[in-house]
């Protein structure tokens, strides 16, 4: 097994079923476009969480980390009328591209961005009583991941589904003492997760276009 073949299987099923249309590839150009850096969920990845919203039927979804909007693009066609997806950025570079990706895809009256730090924002939604949402997606600055989780909590109810993007870093979560900040929180929100009597979660590891990573899927208690 080697990323040559994991990411021909990628490209395999993104043939067969990825639903990739002009407007989700337009705005990976526009990301790339800007010089925004090009981690993105994969297609495949994307398709993943439409799905498991149609799953779950969610109305209501909350995104930490909006980065060019190509996720957010996927969950929101996910709604149905009348849903909502409201989705966390810090830079205004990137907003101002997602912002337009939404637009291009038809999607923008579905989605409200807001714009600084999810560690302060968050909050704000709290006392906003914006909650609960029907799912979270946890895909943002890697060492306060913890801190998140514990935020999307408070704006859960039971049933809620909570993912968290990027937590197996390559394996790198293996090593207590890796000494990259990114590994470190992740690493965190695993190790939380495995007493969290709040969650019934589990991790599923991903390979393809993205490499070697995993994904935190979590139902609230």
């Amino acid at each position: 097994m080697n990323q040559q073949l994991f990411e021909q299987v990628d490209q395999y099923i993104g043939n067969l079923l990825g639903d990739e249309d002009e407007a989700l590839k337009d705005a990976i150009k526009a990301i790339d476009v800007a010089g925004i850096p090009q981690i993105s969920v994969s297609a495949n990845q994307g398709k993943f969480l439409q799905v498991l919203a149609r799953l779950i039927n969610a109305k209501k979804i909350l995104e930490v980390g909006t980065l060019g909007g190509y996720s957010t693009i996927w969950m929101a066609r996910a709604l149905p009328v009348g849903g909502k997806l409201i989705t966390l950025e810090i830079d205004q570079a990137h907003a101002d591209v997602a912002l337009q990706n939404f637009k291009n895809a038809g999607v923008e009256n579905k989605i409200e961005l807001r714009l600084g730090p999810a560690i302060d924002t968050l909050p704000v939604l709290l006392h906003e009583n914006a909650g609960p949402f029907d799912m979270i997606f946890i895909d943002a600055d890697k060492p306060p991941y913890p801190e998140y989780f514990e935020l999307a909590l408070q704006l859960s109810r039971p049933g809620t589904l909570i993912i968290a993007d990027n937590v197996i870093r390559e394996g790198k979560v293996l090593d207590d003492n890796h000494p990259d900040d990114k590994v470190q929180g992740v690493h965190r929100l695993n190790k939380m997760l495995s007493g969290n009597d709040k969650v019934t979660a589990t991790i599923i590891q991903t390979v393809g276009a993205k490499e070697h990573d995993g994904m935190v899927i979590a139902v609230v208690n």
